[in-house]
């Protein structure tokens, strides 16, 4: 099993620091080992008082790992002081492994986490040694010498940084725009942008934190490091959208959302086969299949966008003795039904499944009689750049709907346009909720 070394500080609240990294090491599937730095006395609220871990001691730690388990990569977060900054640097000199800086200046609450007499040593003795460099704008800001409020700005930092002879650098735009978060990664001389969602959230305490560490763990698998900061994106992401609202102030990521999300498809594709046979064992239901033909689609819990939904590829087609499922449930088949219900979700979370069926108004007028709360939206009022793009119409139209009644609806449903077919969206808790539904909807049909 691949193994990654965290030389960092430790946090009692569990966020950041040696308790954020193993976290992430471990929902990586990678074996986390650590060497103390300093002993933070903090909570989500702040940083109370730092004691700092004596610099032989930091070294004993490192060299107890490496001569028993032995290290595929490091990264550093919190190091503090000078002493301990240059101990670390003649470790990672010494045993050679991949090295991850991140270089944690300050908290999120604005307590200094390095020394200001400790930066020098660690542009001079650290970075050098650096696979990569992992500042936010505020870090990239003071090692590179420059006030950096734009991408352009980024990008100059860099480079700056990259001179002082890591292999890497990638400078995290997430307090640059608010719009989307884009990182800038600069390695064998040229950038690359990696874009993601921005998550507008209260749960970011230890966010820098799993970040690095989510590339140290991908460096001691192999990866290069491209690969490693593609995949760290992903879960940072991931593990910001699905943090924990836990106590008083910047609350923590979930690095063990990834891992939860991977355990969670089980369920989804065993639940939506469950469905489908309840579907193919009644007839009726032929009667609710489109022209479009239907799908099925249900979300994991923890996911990111859309193309985490498990659908049926092909779809839910109608034959004379009744309906069948195409093929096997697999992910990121659908786009229409899985599009309207990544709206859902971003209201209720609580809504995971969607199945879509003919629209006429005797069956929605079933809907109404069955108690289910209903929504429409008009496409007829799609703007030009919503018609052109794939799956676009139903995510306008759903937050259209959504929006009209106040809440998610069981039944979101639209009248056509040109060429488009009218048709009803089922929105359920689960698949087999959703089939129930469809199931009630056919017998009272």
């Amino acid at each position: 099993m691949p193994c990654a070394l965290t030389i960092a500080g430790s946090d009692p609240s569990g966020g950041a620091g040696i308790q954020g990294d193993l976290k992430t090491f471990a929902s990586l599937k990678v074996y986390g080992v650590a060497a103390l730095t300093a002993l933070t006395i903090q909570n989500t609220i702040g940083v109370k008082e730092i004691v700092n871990i004596p610099t032989e001691v930091v070294r004993k730690q490192v060299d107890v790992v490496v001569e028993d388990i032995g290290v595929d990569a490091a990264k550093t977060g919190m190091l503090y002081t000078a002493g301990i900054v240059k101990v670390v640097a003649e470790e990672i000199e010494e045993h050679g492994f991949p090295l991850v800086v991140d270089p944690v200046l300050v908290s999120t609450t604005g307590t200094p986490l390095l020394k200001p007499e400790a930066i020098e040593t660690l542009v001079r003795f650290l970075l050098p040694l650096a696979t990569i460099v992992t500042p936010n704008a505020p870090e990239a800001s003071v090692l590179a010498h420059l006030q950096v409020t734009s991408l352009k700005d980024v990008r100059k930092a860099a480079e700056r940084i990259a001179a002082y002879g890591p292999k890497a650098v990638v400078v995290k735009g997430g307090h640059i725009s608010h719009d989307r978060a884009v990182d800038i990664l600069y390695v064998n001389g040229e950038f690359k942008e990696l874009e993601a969602e921005w998550v507008d959230t209260k749960t970011s305490h230890g966010a820098g934190c799993c970040f690095s560490a989510a590339i140290t763990a991908q460096l001691a698998k192999g990866m290069d490091v491209f690969e490693a900061v593609e995949v760290a994106k992903v879960f940072v992401t991931r593990a910001l959208k699905h943090g924990l609202l836990l106590g008083k102030g910047n609350s923590p990521v979930n690095p063990m959302a990834h891992l939860y999300q991977e355990s969670e498809k089980w369920f989804v594709v065993q639940n939506i086969r469950k469905a489908l046979r309840i579907l193919e064992s009644h007839p009726t239901v032929t009667k609710l299949i489109p022209e479009v033909q239907s799908n099925l689609v249900m979300a994991p819990n923890y996911t990111v966008d859309y193309l985490e939904f498990a659908g049926v590829p092909g779809r839910i087609v109608r034959l004379r003795e009744g309906v069948k499922a195409s093929a096997d449930p697999e992910f990121g088949v659908s786009t229409h039904v899985a599009s309207t219900l990544a709206v859902a979700i971003t209201f209720n979370p609580e809504i995971r499944a969607g199945m879509n069926i003919r629209y006429t108004d005797q069956i929605l007028s079933i809907c109404k009689e069955l108690g289910y709360t209903t929504s429409s939206y008009d496409r007829g009022l799609e703007p030009e750049d919503v018609k052109k793009a794939e799956g676009a119409s139903t995510h306008w139209g759903a937050k259209q709907a959504i929006r009209r009644l106040g809440k998610v609806p069981d039944i979101i449903y639209h009248e056509g346009d040109w060429g488009k077919e009218p048709l009803i969206t089922v929105l359920g808790r689960t698949a087999v909720d959703v089939v129930d539904k469809v199931l009630r909807i056919a017998e009272k049909l």
